[in-house]
């Protein structure tokens, strides 16, 4: 293949922007707080369902200290009916009136049973209604921390996008004043060996594996012509002679 070598030593150019280029996707899938806001969501996301389960305890513990509160409630009035009764004792016999007052009793010791479960039921709602607190205050602080995080992400993701941008314009331009034959060559090379396809032929070493040349091998480039485009035996990587340092 045949190339003017001014196009040649233009490979150097486009190598290195396409080296950058490839340093900065590399940079972009490993910006550290991709994985720190990945963390911090995981945690989020934790703490956020235990939230929703203990507000689903305290919802039915709730409905429960409301029906404690009813029993308690029910038996509190019919004993003041009672009392109220007894206290008046209009038409009533005295075998009515200690019927009564052991009915009144009885609903006392009732009325204490239930005010036993009542408080028992409210000690666990508020045993609930704490925890609630701290998991809402503990999801507030990591949500806190997933916004600062996913905002470095942002904003480092985008300087690296916008690095992007500003090495991505001069390699478009060197390409395109590149022989679409010797481009060519170039991109299939460069696929294959992890992105680097030219390198500098310096003091008989190629810059790409950096392997030196056998004598063989350097003296056929040398009696190539000038436009001759040379490969490595070694890499096969295409091999620029500058002439800066032979």
């Amino acid at each position: 293949m045949k190339a003017d070598p001014f196009v040649q030593a233009r490979l150097l150019d486009l190598q290195a922007l396409d080296t950058r280029l490839q340093q900065i996707d590399h940079a972009l899938s490993r910006v550290p707080q991709i994985a720190a806001v990945a963390e911090a969501g995981e945690r989020l996301q934790q703490v956020s369902d235990d939230v929703v389960r203990v507000e689903t305890t305290l919802s039915d513990i709730r409905r429960e200290v409301a029906r404690a509160e009813a029993d308690v409630q029910q038996v509190r009035d019919r004993a003041a009916r009672d009392q109220a009764r007894l206290e008046a004792g209009t038409g009533m016999t005295s075998r009515d009136l200690t019927s009564l007052q052991h009915e009144i009793e009885s609903l006392g010791r009732r009325q204490a049973e239930l005010e036993d479960v009542e408080i028992e039921v409210m000690e666990r709602q508020e045993t609930a209604e704490s925890r609630l607190q701290q998991l809402q205050a503990q999801r507030d602080e990591i949500q806190a921390e997933v916004d600062r995080l996913a905002a470095e992400r942002d904003a480092a993701v985008a300087e690296l996008d916008a690095e992007r941008v500003e090495v991505a314009r001069p390699r478009h331009e060197i390409a395109g004043g590149i022989d679409d034959p010797l481009l060519a060559l170039y991109e299939r090379i460069r696929e294959g060996s992890g992105g680097l396809a030219a390198a500098e032929l310096k003091h008989g070493r190629c810059g790409g594996c950096r392997l030196e040349l056998n004598p063989v091998d350097l003296a056929a480039i040398d009696r190539a012509a000038s436009d001759e485009v040379v490969r490595c035996e070694e890499c096969s990587r295409i091999l620029v002679r500058t002439h800066s340092g032979d």
